[in-house]
C-alpha cells in the first residue's frame, strides 16, 4: 500500500494530489450532512424537528474549522469519527424501507474518511517539504 501511495506522489505530483484529496473530503462532507440532515428531517422528535439534525450533525460541525483552516490533523479524527457514522449507516441500511438511504450514508462516510486519510498524508508531506500555504 505504501509503495502504491509513492508511486502516485510521484506520477501526480503532492499539490496535485493534495487538491484532489481536498475535494474528496468538501464533497463527501457536504453529501453526509445533507445525508443526515434528510433523515433527521424524517424522523418524529416530539416538539423540536431540528434536536434530531443537531444530534446527528453536531459531531460533523465540529471539525469545520479544521476543514477551512486545512489541518492534517483535523482530518484525522474526522477520519475517525467518520467511521462513526459508517458503522451507523450500515446499521440504518438493516432497517426496513431505509436501504437506501443506508447504504447512501455508509458511502458517503467512506468517502470522507479516505478523502480525510489521504488529504492528512498529502499534506502534512506538503508542509514537511515546505511547500505549504
Amino acid at each position: 500500500m505504501r509503495r502504491w501511495v509513492e508511486g502516485l506522489e510521484a506520477r501526480h505530483g503532492l499539490d496535485f494530489l493534495t487538491e484532489r484529496s481536498r475535494q474528496a473530503v468538501l464533497v463527501s462532507y457536504v453529501v453526509l450532512l445533507a445525508l443526515l440532515a434528510w433523515s433527521g428531517l424524517a424522523m418524529e422528535a416530539g416538539t423540536n424537528p431540528l434536536t434530531p439534525i443537531l444530534i446527528r450533525g453536531l459531531p460533523l460541525i465540529l471539525f469545520l474549522p479544521s476543514i477551512v483552516a486545512k489541518r492534517p490533523r483535523g482530518h484525522v479524527w474526522l477520519a475517525f469519527v467518520s467511521l462513526l457514522y459508517f458503522v451507523q449507516g450500515v446499521m440504518v441500511a438493516t432497517l426496513p424501507g431505509q436501504g437506501l438511504l443506508g447504504i447512501a450514508e455508509a458511502l458517503a462516510a467512506l468517502g470522507l474518511f479516505t478523502g480525510c486519510m489521504f488529504y492528512a498524508r498529502f499534506r502534512s508531506r506538503q508542509i514537511k517539504t515546505g511547500r505549504g500555504e
